[in-house]
């Protein structure tokens, strides 16, 4: 009791501190977040000027346009913006949207405005007051006034006083805690009191009699560790400048320099031997554009399978070559694969069988007994690489897509400490289309080998963890979104790809817009003041090229004034033409295209220009450069990265996107015009609405997909991945040692 009496007489003061504290917190928190708050607004004020300030410009032009009151009545609503007014230089009202106080003036507006503290109550409530000036060519043109809301913050101001005041009374309590923990083992030695804590005991004794022991205290920590990271994670908005030193430095710091493996079927560089020479080459492959960047920044091991007639000639005994030619920054190990093996594994059950199943695009897929046998094999193969490439008992592997789906829990037989992370590049279907495959339940213990799976969508994740729980035993927990299965754990989460934002050195290096346009109109023989459209993909039933076909054609037969005007040019890299879906696929595109042809074209002119061979990135860039629409009509697609190479290509902020809904970029890049692509006369109105579209509203649109694709780049993909392996790197770390002291402390 004595102890207890001295507890008291040291916390009780200690409170009341804190809880004074609070108070007289509270007036200064509310000035500064009021300070915050006006300058965010004034901020957000001259964004949205810039916004505008095209389309004002071209209105004022034009006395009798209508057309920037119904841009002024869009704006306004949004729900922080109250009202705008457009002021003339000489203190005119000239146009104001519904809302607009009447006995507001012009001058009134700019006298408030200029004020340390510019606020205005009208009937609604406080306004935030700004004038903004609208620049032209010549100089100022007008003003606008933007009426934004702020009894948003009176509600913030109100939750930070709140918030505070729960923060330092968590504090106190939490101080109260420890220091009653602190003379509890002081009181009873450390070593007895550690074991009366680990019993459940010593927290409020003597004060009432021992408890039971604290058996489920572990558990609740672990959970207690996943709340916080939830929470932490919700918090993170969009970072920025995520680039290859912010990813070397977070391997250098968070994953101390661990071993990067990444492991995929397509190599990133391909040798061929042409003539006496051999050359190297970049395959077509969104994939390759995710992950090589990705390398190049993180160094490591990239193991793949030598498809190339001249890579044997170019590796060393142990199979290895540095990549990139040149600059040697990372290490490609390939592994050979017998014909058999290749027609097995990858044409047979890769392609075959699981890439129609889980596109669901219309096309049955095809499962053999021998395919799953050679998919099984080199499942092994790559297993067995990776052990034989690691240098540690724990490295970061990386498992790239559908090919290695018995791969993970492979790997973690051999290396049972190993982080690995398997990001599935293509959508996984719902558990009712999984369940035709017939080796099911074995390909989703295989993926349950991971530690992180990813996948680009939630609604992808959705569907796994739904397909988990149709087929396997396994505890899911969804407000986690982890899976435990045979005492592992695997995170399953969304980690939407993206691709290597260009440098402002290699956008320097790019000829000019004219220049490509010039380039690529000489080369298809199209005069200056043609339109152009364009669509590049491999030559895959899912990505639409049918049904982009079918809707240039009806903007023709609907828009006969864009004959001789308009033309789609379609780059499609030949892919798996040893199949035969396949190969009708080609043999139709070419037949329709033939048939489209003939029926628009004229002796000077060709409507439709397929190009079926495989395209440099250079090449591509300049075509995505000089096109003014760039068509991306996926039936079911993953990400699909040709709509944000086509975005970063567009410096010139010009050019429309026209974005299938079934790809997963489209919940990213809501700016571009989203049709679905089964729709022939949806996807031929956003035809004719992309190639009409002003040159501002192409602006508007292409500066917000620019910010989109720099914001979320590749870096940051690899980043939040790598981020979160380190978290749970560190945490099984944790749990290993208190698991190894739990029988010394009792």
């Amino acid at each position: 009791m004595n102890t207890l009496r001295l507890q008291l007489r040291f916390l009780v003061p200690l409170i009341l501190t804190l809880v004074a504290a609070a108070y007289l917190a509270v007036p200064v928190m509310d000035r500064l977040t009021l300070r915050w708050f006006a300058r965010d607004l004034s901020l957000r004020g001259s964004l949205v000027t810039k916004t505008l300030s095209d389309s004002i410009a071209e209105d004022l032009q034009d006395s009798r346009s209508v057309r920037l009151q119904s841009l002024f009545n869009r704006v306004v609503q949004d729900e922080r913006l109250v009202a705008i007014g457009l002021c003339s230089l000489a203190g005119q009202l000239l146009r104001h949207s519904p809302g607009y106080p009447a006995t507001l003036t012009c001058q009134q507006a700019s006298d408030v405005a200029q004020q340390d503290n510019p606020q205005l109550r009208i009937e609604g409530g406080p306004v935030h007051v700004g004038t903004y000036p609208i620049i032209g060519d010549s100089g100022p043109l007008a003003n606008l006034v933007l009426l934004q809301d702020l009894s948003f913050v009176e509600r913030r101001s109100q939750d930070t006083q709140k918030y505070l005041i729960i923060l330092i009374a968590g504090l106190g309590v939490i101080i109260a805690l420890i220091t009653v923990i602190v003379a509890q083992l002081s009181w009873r030695g450390w070593v007895s009191g550690a074991r009366a804590l680990l019993r459940g005991e010593g927290l409020i004794s003597p004060m009432m009699s021992s408890s039971p022991e604290l058996a489920p205290f572990a558990a609740e920590l672990r959970v207690r560790l996943r709340d916080l990271e939830d929470e932490y994670r919700r918090s993170l908005g969009p970072e920025v400048n995520w680039d290859p030193e912010r990813l070397r430095s977070l391997l250098r710091t968070q994953l101390r320099g661990d071993q990067l493996i990444v492991v995929s079927n397509r190599e990133p560089y391909i040798h061929e031997q042409v003539g006496d020479s051999i050359v190297v080459k970049r395959p077509a492959s969104g994939l390759v554009t995710a992950v090589e960047p990705v390398m190049r920044a993180c160094s490591g091991t990239w193991i793949a399978h030598g498809s190339g007639n001249a890579d044997a000639l170019v590796v060393d005994a142990h199979d290895r070559v540095m990549v990139p030619p040149g600059r040697d920054e990372y290490t490609l190990r390939r592994l050979w694969l017998s014909a058999e093996e290749e027609q097995g594994y990858y044409y047979g059950f890769a392609n075959e069988g699981l890439w129609p199943l889980c596109h669901v695009a219309h096309v049955r897929p095809v499962f053999r007994e021998s395919d799953w046998q050679h998919y099984r094999q080199v499942n092994q193969r790559f297993a067995d690489a990776v052990v034989a490439e690691s240098r540690s008992e724990d490295p970061i592997v990386l498992v790239q897509d559908y090919h290695f789906a018995l791969l993970p829990a492979m790997i973690r037989k051999r290396l049972p400490r190993a982080t690995i992370l398997t990001f599935w590049h293509i959508p996984w279907p719902n558990p009712e289309s999984f369940g035709i495959c017939p080796w099911r339940q074995e390909i989703l213990e295989g993926m349950l080998g991971t530690t992180i799976l990813g996948f680009h969508t939630r609604f992808h994740c959705k569907n796994f963890m739904e397909t988990v729980d149709r087929y396997l035993e396994a505890r899911i927990e969804h407000e986690h979104s982890t899976i435990s299965f045979h005492d592992k754990n695997t995170f399953v989460e969304s980690y939407p790809i993206s691709i290597e934002w260009p440098t402002a050195q290699t956008v320097a290096g790019w000829p000019a817009v004219e220049q490509c346009r010039r380039t690529v109109f000489e080369r298809l023989g199209l005069p200056a003041d043609h339109r152009l459209a364009i669509g590049v993909d491999r030559f895959d039933y899912t990505k639409g090229i049918l049904e982009r076909l079918h809707a240039v054609e009806r903007l023709l037969e609907k828009h006969p004034e864009w004959i001789e005007h308009f033309s789609f040019v379609q780059v499609a890299a030949p892919s798996r033409g040893s199949l035969e879906e396949y190969r009708l696929f080609q043999d139709r595109i070419h037949a329709v295209t033939a048939r489209i042809n003939q029926r628009f074209a004229t002796p000077n002119y060709t409507p439709v220009h397929l190009l079926a061979e495989h395209h440099e990135h250079q090449a591509l860039n300049e075509l995505y450069r000089a096109a003014d629409v760039c068509v991306v009509t996926s039936l079911h697609d993953g990400m699909n990265l040709v709509c944000k190479e086509f975005v970063a290509a567009r410096d010139d902020e010009r050019g429309v996107l026209i974005l299938s809904r079934f790809a997963g970029a489209a919940r990213e890049m809501s700016q571009a015009l989203i049709v679905n692509p089964y729709h022939v006369e949806e996807t031929a109105d956003a035809l004719q609405r992309a190639l009409t579209m002003p040159e501002a509203e192409q602006r508007e649109r292409m500066a917000s997909l620019r910010m989109t694709v720099r914001e979320f780049n590749v870096y940051r993909w690899a980043g939040r991945m790598l981020t979160d392996a380190g978290h749970w790197r560190l945490r099984e770390r944790i749990e290993a040692r208190v698991q190894r002291l739990q029988p010394e402390l009792l």
